[in-house]
Parts: C-alpha cells; structure tokens; sequence
C-alpha cells in the first residue's frame, strides 16, 4: 500500500513539472547543473514562446478596433490570464483523475457535460463581479463593462470545457496529457478570447 501510494506520488510529480513545461529531472535541485536544469526547461519555453505569436497576429487584424476604443486594449491581459486559469484549473483536475485512475478516456462526455456546467456557474458570477467592479470603479462605461465581461463569460466557459477534454484526447492518442495539455490550452483559449473581445466589441460598441 505504501509503496503504491508513493508511486502515484511520484506519477503527479512528474505530471505538474511536466505542466510547468518542464523535462523531468532525476537528480535534486542543487546537485542539478545550471545547464541541465536551462536544457530542461528551453524545449518547452520555446514552444509557448512561438505559439504566442498568434495571439499577437489577431491583435494586429484587429488594431482599428482598438484604436476607436483604445480602452479595450487595457482588458485583454484579465482576458486572457482568466482563460488561462480556468482551463488550467479543469486540466489539473483531468490529469490527477487520470493519473490516478478516477478517470478514463471513456469518460469524456461525462467531463464535457461535468465541466460546462461548472462552467457555466463560474463563468456567471466572474461576469457579475466583474461588470460591477468595471461600471462602478473605473470609467469604462456600460457598454465597454458589457463588452468585457460578455467576452469573460465565453472564454472562461470554452476553457473550463477545453482544459477538460484536452488531457483526455492526448490521452487517447497515446501522448503525455501533462505535456501537450497546457501549451495547447494556453494558445487555444487566448486566440479565442481574443476573437470573442473583439467580435462583441464590433458588435455592442458599433466599431
């Protein structure tokens, strides 16, 4: 029993320095070289570094609506890092259940309908909290307020079920769900975030 459950111990390990972006490393901290832990770590760092460039691509097709509003431009950061939380909440989760057997890849659409209702609540009341805190203490207006936080509500509901279902899928094809769920969550949920922002900012604001 103990030796199983120090198993598994090192199994999440080994998950959440993989999440992190991260090669697993044998040897502890201080006896490990400055550039075994730099080899360890670059691989990955390069990857997310990339992939942001598509993020700054759609900014870039949408640089007349923000310059009408320059004030949208200050929201995006809480956008985006929002939608990268909640999804890497959700694919933490997905990834122990996996890790410890809890979950399997027959269970996905019991995870899709599991998240989006949980979505769907966290998403709400990140909204309403949101809308107040905008209208009421900054000078956003109501119209921007209802812009930002229509856009909170979709991205954090789209990452809440992609951080969900991501591990399960690179699961399922036979890859680390720890290693490919995160770089992909991140890429996926902020190109979406971004395109939502500025697909209700045309819409409600009238640019």
């Amino acid at each position: 029993m103990a030796q199983e459950l120090l198993k598994n111990i090192q199994e999440n390990t080994e998950d959440f320095k993989k999440m992190d972006a991260m090669e697993q490393n044998e040897q502890p901290y201080l006896k490990t070289s400055v550039w075994t832990l730099a080899k360890n770590r670059i691989v990955w760092l390069l990857i997310l570094m990339i992939s942001a460039t598509v993020t700054g691509t759609i900014i870039q097709g949408f640089e007349d609506v923000l310059q009408s509003v320059v004030i949208l431009a200050s929201f995006i950061p809480m956008l985006m890092d929002t939608g990268g939380n909640s999804g890497s909440q959700s694919s933490t989760l997905i990834i122990r259940g996996l890790a410890l057997g809890e979950i399997t890849t027959k269970d996905i659409f019991k995870v899709i309908f599991k998240e989006f209702k949980v979505s769907i609540i966290v998403a709400s009341i990140l909204s309403v909290v949101n809308f107040l805190r905008l209208y009421f203490l900054t000078s956003a207006g109501f119209m921007v307020s209802l812009t930002v936080c229509a856009s909170l509500f979709f991205t954090v509901v789209l990452a809440k079920v992609v951080g969900g279902i991501l591990p399960i899928i690179s699961k399922k094809l036979n890859l680390d769900p720890a290693i490919m769920a995160s770089p992909l969550i991140t890429t996926i949920v902020d190109a979406f975030a971004l395109i939502v922002y500025f697909a209700f900012a045309k819409l409600l604001l009238g640019i």
